[in-house]
């Protein structure tokens, strides 16, 4: 019993480990009352789970977050996004749509790796 006990615990962990590297969010957070997101935009936080202060935007396309998000200004990483658009969005840890990090389908979203900032988005 003992054996199978920790191989079990050892399992969840590795799982656990690997959902944390996923570059993207694509599974559908626990509690979606936390991402507070209007329908239709795109939005970044600075804390897990939606939590902390939100980015949003209604238009497809960005080649600056920092441009109007405040965090971002600050050098905050983001470390979870909601995508509220009709289309998966892939972001950029770079201006212009370079160094692509991820990408987010519609109507999902939840936490990142949190150790970058998502500097311009775009549909796919």
């Amino acid at each position: 019993m003992r054996r199978i006990h920790s191989f079990a615990v050892a399992a969840g962990a590795a799982a656990a480990v690997a959902f944390s590297a996923l570059p993207a969010a694509t599974a559908a957070p626990s509690s979606l009352a936390a991402y507070n997101c209007a329908p239709g935009h795109f939005c970044i936080y600075n804390g897990w789970n939606g939590s902390g202060t939100r980015c949003q935007w209604s238009q497809d396309s960005k080649a600056n977050t920092a441009d109007d998000c405040s965090f971002i200004q600050r050098g905050q990483n983001v470390r979870s996004v909601w995508n509220g658009t009709g289309h998966r969005v892939q972001y950029y840890s770079q201006t212009n749509h370079k160094g692509r990090v991820g990408s987010t389908p519609a109507g999902a979203g939840g936490n990142l790796q949190g150790s970058y900032m998502i500097r311009s988005f775009k549909p796919q």
